[in-house]
């Protein structure tokens, strides 16, 4: 569980409660659904929200899918991906432009792996398998003409099993995010990253245009039979943003719980830095990265290729558009 020790307040009791899975709390793609609560906006919006931290994105789905959560704070690629198999999964507000994936080296294996290729027959870590960080792996590796049955695929988590797991060379390589990247580079400046989506450009060259990332997201069932809350949610996350984009990153970690910041302050700090960048300003959906990301998952699912998905149907900006309508803000 993600929590701040607090009192909870007499109104609590009057609010609604929402579960929302997170797919690896520690993981700065997801900080703004935990900063959310650290600034108590979920409570201004009328909601008693319970963050449910699990090891990756397809857990958190599975939670959801499962009944044990209502919401997920995960990558929008899931609905994509659900879609080709008749599950509605629409996500409402977008707080990452892109995904800031990067596929690292262990540092004991820098001398044999030096591209995408040299994985073939390797160990590569991701948070959880069939999780975004998967998929990414998958994708890379069919764009670089291996067989992504040729490697072993092994869940490590996001936060410090997956640094633990690099250092240790359990596994050759691994899909990791930040704060884990900056981190084991502190201790391996000469870190080998073989693709890398931290930035636009980066992402630009990988993908060809913004591919969105990390989004919250429900069954369309959930969304259409709980308006009040994905539009509280929304707001609540809307507001987060701006809060972001108008202060420093010393201030944004001030706010964040001290066991997900870790003992290394600094790197955190310019990890954060390096990453404001990727969060939404407005948490709206960019239609051309929607567009881009089914098209990835066509070329390496034959599943969604033939499916005919109309991916508009995978989210909505009506919440986003509602509340900027209320409160003004960025378009």
């Amino acid at each position: 569980m993600i929590s701040a020790p607090s009192l909870v307040p007499a109104q609590a009791w009057a609010q609604t409660k929402v579960t929302i899975a997170v797919g690896g709390g520690a993981c700065l793609c997801y900080l703004p659904t935990v900063l959310a609560k650290q600034l108590g906006e979920y409570e201004k919006a009328g909601l008693a929200v319970e963050l449910v931290d699990l090891k990756g994105g397809s857990d958190a789905l599975k939670a959801v899918l499962g009944g044990s959560a209502d919401v997920v704070s995960g990558y929008f690629d899931h609905c994509v991906n659900l879609a080709a198999r008749h599950q509605e999964l629409v996500a409402f507000v977008v707080y990452d432009r892109y995904p800031g994936e990067a596929v690292v080296v262990s540092p004991k294996h820098t001398g044999e792996i030096k591209s995408i290729k040299d994985l073939a027959g390797k160990k590569v870590g991701v948070s959880a398998p069939g999780s975004s960080t998967d998929f990414f792996l998958k994708y890379l590796l069919k764009k670089n003409g291996v067989d992504p049955t040729s490697v072993a695929v092994i869940g490590v988590g996001l936060g410090g099993t997956a640094v633990a797991a690099m250092e240790q060379g359990q596994i050759d390589a691994a899909v990791m995010l930040d704060p884990s990247i900056t981190v084991l580079q502190g201790s391996h400046p000469d870190l080998r990253i073989l693709s890398d989506t931290r930035t636009g450009k980066d992402t630009l060259a990988v993908f060809g245009g913004e591919y969105p990332g990390g989004a919250l997201y429900s069954t369309a069932a959930w969304i259409k039979g709980h308006d009040k809350e994905t539009q509280a949610l929304t707001s609540a996350i809307l507001n987060t943003l701006d809060w972001i984009h108008s202060h420093s990153a010393e201030e944004i970690m001030a706010k964040m719980p001290p066991e997900m910041v870790g003992k290394n302050k600094e790197l955190y700090l310019a990890a954060l830095k390096s990453t404001i960048p990727m969060y939404s300003p407005t948490g709206k959906m960019d239609p051309k990265g929607a567009d881009a990301v089914l098209a990835v998952f066509s070329t390496s699912s034959p599943d969604v290729a033939k499916a005919n998905i109309d991916v508009t149907k995978t989210y909505t900006d009506k919440f986003v558009d509602r509340a900027r309508k209320t409160t003004g803000g960025a378009k």
